[in-house]
């Protein structure tokens, strides 16, 4: 038990200096000739990989999940509405703004408003698993946010977009709240029961740790993916995605800053507001990527392909700083 807290605390306290040597890795092999081709061949099998990655970041938080809590969270309706207010109303009304003073490019700004719009993204119940925040009240946000995405998504688009007809894979959001929610939730609780059966409650606690422990090795090989994968582009395209970096960050930092405040004046408690600012900031970039691709020209899959970069870092900046974080909401 010993050794598998070290591991768990080893790898949470080095999380960014992994991220970041991930990310240069990721890039300088997948950038070579021959994983270039490689990756262009096996886009399905990169796909499933990723899926695969996710259910795993997923599952090991589900077995530390207890059911009776997360039936309780449907209760927090404050926290819930407030969550899709953050997501669907504030991030795409901030975001109009930035992509009007900032990005000039139709294109490009369409992309961009794609990103704000779209469901929030299941890593951030990893975030606040990491977090030691509300992970069943994440899981229930995560949720909500997918099902009000299929009628949020054709709303605003219309309206920034309003001379296209944007079509809405219904069918793929409601596979992906399967895939990275029902079926990691399903799992987790059957091994929980199993396990406790098995061994007794104290035992169980005894290997508890090594599930965070496959979840963040499980978000590492995310990460490696995600930029081995994107390599190509990011090199190629080093000048747009620096460009990019500005009105991205500038969406985060703010949103982060604003939540975490307004989350503080609705005296929500530390537990409640890491569930609820991770849900608000982190964007389904995948989603975004899949309706760039069927609706829209390669171009405007460019924001939400690149968004990543900068969303991994900045999160796990804020995830860095929870110490602090906690101390203002003890106050």
């Amino acid at each position: 038990m010993g050794n598998l807290k070290k591991l768990q605390s080893h790898l949470n306290n080095w999380m960014l200096i992994y991220t970041l040597i991930l990310m240069v890795v990721g890039v300088l092999i997948g950038y070579d000739h021959t994983a270039t081709s490689w990756v262009k061949a096996n886009q399905q099998f990169l796909t499933l990989l990723n899926t695969v990655a996710v259910f795993f970041i997923i599952y090991p938080m589900m077995v530390n999940v207890k059911l009776e809590l997360l039936l309780k969270s449907i209760k927090n309706w404050k926290a819930l509405l407030l969550s899709l207010i953050y997501n669907f109303v504030w991030a795409p009304i901030f975001g109009y703004f930035i992509a009007t003073y900032m990005i000039k490019d139709p294109t490009l700004s369409i992309g961009f408003l794609l990103v704000m719009v779209v469901p929030c993204s299941s890593m951030s119940i990893t975030y606040t698993g990491l977090s030691e925040g509300d992970v069943e009240l994440s899981t229930m946000i995560v949720a909500l946010s997918f099902i009000a995405a299929i009628f949020a998504v054709p709303f605003w688009m219309r309206i920034f977009a309003s001379h296209t007809n944007v079509p809405v894979p219904t069918g793929q959001l409601l596979m992906s709240i399967l895939e990275v929610l029902i079926l990691p939730m399903m799992l987790g609780y059957l091994t929980r029961t199993l396990l406790v059966k098995a061994f007794g409650e104290e035992k169980f606690k005894n290997i508890q740790p090594i599930f965070p422990s496959i979840f963040i090795i499980s978000m590492y090989i995310l990460i490696f993916l995600i930029f081995f994968s994107k390599a190509g582009m990011i090199v190629d395209k080093i000048g747009l995605i620096l460009f990019l970096l500005i009105p991205n960050a500038i969406f985060i930092a703010i949103t982060l800053l604003v939540v975490t405040w307004l989350n503080k004046v609705f005296h929500f408690s530390y537990k409640q507001h890491m569930a609820i600012v991770f849900a608000s900031t982190g964007k389904n970039n995948g989603t975004a990527v899949a309706l760039a691709t069927a609706a829209f020209s390669p171009m405007v899959a460019i924001p939400a392909a690149t968004m990543p970069i900068f969303q991994i870092i900045l999160l796990i900046l804020y995830l860095k700083a929870a110490p602090w974080i906690k101390k203002y909401y003890d106050e």
